[in-house]
């Protein structure tokens, strides 16, 4: 394994633990942070007319990752 592999696997590792670190700060009694099923509602809904334009950002999104990480 080369160095810039292990420090790229050690990014995604520190930010998967970061985002569970907020999560639960999040779900704490009277914690004024959103988590991550409130800030994906609030993106949902957006809307510019009766164009569905946060569906299709999160769609866009998934996309991406399964593009960049599963298609091998």
């Amino acid at each position: 394994m080369s160095a810039t592999r292990i420090v790229v696997i050690a990014g995604f590792a520190a930010a998967f633990v970061a985002f569970g670190v907020l999560e639960v700060l999040a779900r704490r009694p009277g914690s004024r942070i959103p988590s991550f099923g409130d800030v994906c509602a609030y993106v949902m809904q957006y809307e510019v007319g009766k164009v569905p334009v946060g569906r299709i950002g999160v769609l866009g999104f998934w996309w991406w990752v399964g593009w960049h990480f599963f298609a091998r």
